[in-house]
């Protein structure tokens, strides 16, 4: 599957358009079926709700987004509310040099009716060769098991930026994860006491947001890498097999894409767009 960019030279009509190519059997029926689906753009930190839309090649965007009868004849992908174009939008997450897209090779994940579309390979119109996106399954997650590249280059950023700021950060978090271990556990410790993580945390990319009372605990700031800043759901939690009920999305608005910082990671089958951040892993990797 691929889109395919055109109205290179006509940005005064309107600006660059995309259309889909060679589109799998289920997506282009279900595109055609529904008309108009809402798109969730993979970004090098996972999925983000974006104000794109995919519109069948028999339908055009009503009011209220409403998918009513059209002549176009494309399977495409529309701006609707956003203000920019899905290129630049992909342009803008992955940093790519400036440029106009001759073709964009993706992948799409049907999840509660919005396409979860993520960018494989680029070519530009000016250039001979298609330059690969790296694709990683869980990008935020760091655990005893399974710690993300993109994770591990930004503690190498970190250190090479401000040396020893990733060394007094993991210590500080060795003390977090000393009071909350069964063997030493601080008496009556709360599972908020978490927070105390938050200034190690922001010297290595993460601002914990304020916590709340209603959905997911706080509403975060990351910014890993020479990549844009990535506002997702933070859910804190002793252990990540308490995450349970969050896994369903909050409201129909909501895209099913979370964070769960814990002490401990015992959680066995992690959902696709869940990440986690193990405290524990961290202390770990800063005594290796």
């Amino acid at each position: 599957m691929h889109l395919q960019q055109t109205k290179r030279g006509s940005r005064a009509s309107g600006g660059p358009q995309y259309y889909f190519h060679n589109l799998t059997e289920p997506i282009k029926l279900y595109l055609r079926k529904k008309g108009v689906v809402s798109v969730a753009l993979i970004t090098p930190y996972g999925a983000t709700k974006s104000d794109y839309f995919a519109v069948g090649t028999y339908h055009k965007i009503g009011p209220n987004m409403q998918p009513i009868e059209g002549k176009v004849g494309h399977d495409r992908i529309q701006q609707g509310f956003a203000n920019k174009s899905i290129g630049e939008s992909i342009r803008h997450w992955y940093n790519l040099s400036p440029g106009d897209f001759e073709r964009l090779d993706i992948d799409i994940e049907i999840k509660d009716d919005v396409f979860y579309l993520t960018p494989l390979n680029y070519k530009y119109a000016d250039k001979k060769r298609k330059i690969s996106i790296q694709r990683t399954l869980h990008p935020l997650t760091f655990t005893k098991n399974n710690k993300s590249p993109l994770w591990l280059e930004q503690l190498q950023r970190s250190d090479k930026r401000f040396s020893g700021i990733v060394k007094w950060s993991l210590d500080e978090i060795c003390r977090i994860v000393k009071d909350h271990h069964s063997k030493s556990k601080s008496p009556y410790v709360q599972e908020n006491d978490i927070l105390r993580a938050s200034g190690p945390l922001h010297h290595l990319g993460i601002k914990l947001g304020p916590v709340v009372g209603k959905g997911y605990d706080c509403y975060s700031e990351i910014r890993f890498l020479d990549y844009p800043p990535y506002f997702v759901p933070i859910e804190l939690k002793r252990k990540s097999s308490g995450f349970k009920y969050q896994e369903r999305k909050y409201g129909k608005n909501e895209l099913s894409r979370a964070v769960i910082l814990c002490v401990k990671h015992d959680h066995v089958n992690l959902p696709r767009h869940i990440d986690v951040i193990e405290l524990e892993a961290l202390c770990n990797y800063g005594k290796q």
